[in-house]
């Protein structure tokens, strides 16, 4: 009996040093665990000089110009001249008019003290009328809130109608103090969009913008979501509306976003091949000539860094990623732009998608 136990305890010897190997594993990366293997594609981007997703700017689609900078901080510490300076030294240049606008009222709608100043030390003052009403067009849809319409509550419908309707006539006096401006016309575009205007209505308002800037980007941006399927148009109709104004734009205008960003807001699919297509195809190329252009004549025109995200993304769909490499080269640091900004965390998916380009490209 003992001679068996004896030779059960030899067997059973391999057994209990293995248990006792096993445990003392689990307790040292339990206590002090082992790091996780690095990722090959995210080393590689990093020694590209491509940022991490913490050290992507979510709110931005380029870097904001110094000047446009300046005259934020101004407004943050209260002081609204700077602000008043930049809009008057742009000039008619429309579109970064509208960019500058679109800036300073989204920090208004959440600080307007500095404004308020303005319009006291200035009354009548059509580049502090037209911040005020992007302000108020920009506080009501924070009213409303990103959630789709069967999570937003009565009360947050109830604001943003109402804040929409007030923003209604700060854009018509400030059209009216300078009737030249495109720009309040624009911001009306998203008060069009929010409370529904019919398509009659939004004819004779694109009207109105198209005759005093008829290749304004940012316009024409705003006026394909009224036309899509999830707001106030069809497939159809913002398919129609995106054709229409990139074959009518020259060389440089950016309008040729258009067509890819209707495709993008259309596609339910999970299918990449959609995204191959020879119409695809011929469509990304277009807007690698057209960006070639605006970059050409004008590289830091607002617009292009919009133009520049959308083509990194279709491009690598399309397997062409050298060319998609070059793309995120131009933006990285920055992704408030499709097709990032539409997912919940748009850094790591940008970052994810960029990064799978460069370990294509390193393959």
């Amino acid at each position: 009996m003992t001679v068996l136990l004896w030779i059960l305890g030899v067997l059973a010897l391999p057994v209990v040093i293995a248990a006792v190997w096993f445990t003392g594993v689990f307790l040292k990366e339990l206590f002090s665990p082992s790091p996780p293997d690095p990722d090959e594609t995210a080393i590689a981007a990093e020694q590209r000089g491509l940022l991490p997703p913490e050290r992507q700017d979510t709110e931005h689609a380029a870097p904001v110009p110094a000047a446009w900078s300046a005259a934020l901080e101004g407004a943050r510490g209260g002081d609204w001249q700077p602000a008043a300076a930049l809009l008057d030294a742009n000039g008619r240049d429309w579109e970064r008019r509208s960019s500058i606008v679109s800036l300073l009222g989204t920090f208004a709608a959440q600080e307007d003290g500095w404004l308020m100043d303005w319009e006291a030390a200035r009354p009548g003052d059509p580049d502090a009328a037209v911040v005020r009403a992007q302000s108020t067009v920009y506080l009501a849809w924070e009213l409303r809130g990103a959630q789709r319409a069967g999570f937003t509550t009565r009360e947050q419908f109830d604001g943003f109608h109402r804040t929409l309707a007030a923003a209604r006539e700060e854009i018509a006096r400030a059209a009216e103090l300078n009737p030249e401006d495109p720009t309040p016309y624009v911001v009306e575009v998203w008060v069009a969009l929010g409370l529904g205007y019919p398509h009659a209505e939004m004819d004779k308002l694109w009207a109105e913008i198209t005759t005093r800037a008829p290749h304004h980007y940012g316009a024409h941006y705003a006026a394909l979501q009224y036309w899509c399927e999830k707001w106030r148009g069809s497939k159809r109709l913002a398919f129609e509306f995106a054709a229409r104004a990139a074959a009518g734009a020259p060389p440089g205008s950016l309008l040729t976003a258009l067509p890819l960003i209707a495709h993008f807001e259309h596609d339910d699919t999970t299918d990449v091949a959609v995204d191959s297509t020879p119409e695809m195809l011929a469509l990304v190329d277009a807007g690698l000539a057209d960006a070639a252009a605006c970059a050409a004549a004008d590289p830091d025109r607002p617009g292009l860094a919009q133009l520049r995200h959308l083509l990194a993304y279709h491009l690598h769909l399309q397997d062409r990623h050298e060319a998609a490499l070059e793309q995120f080269l131009l933006v990285d640091g920055h992704v408030d732009a499709l097709p990032w900004s539409y997912r919940s965390d748009p850094a790591q998916y940008y970052c994810r998608v960029r990064n799978e380009t460069v370990g294509a490209v390193a393959a």
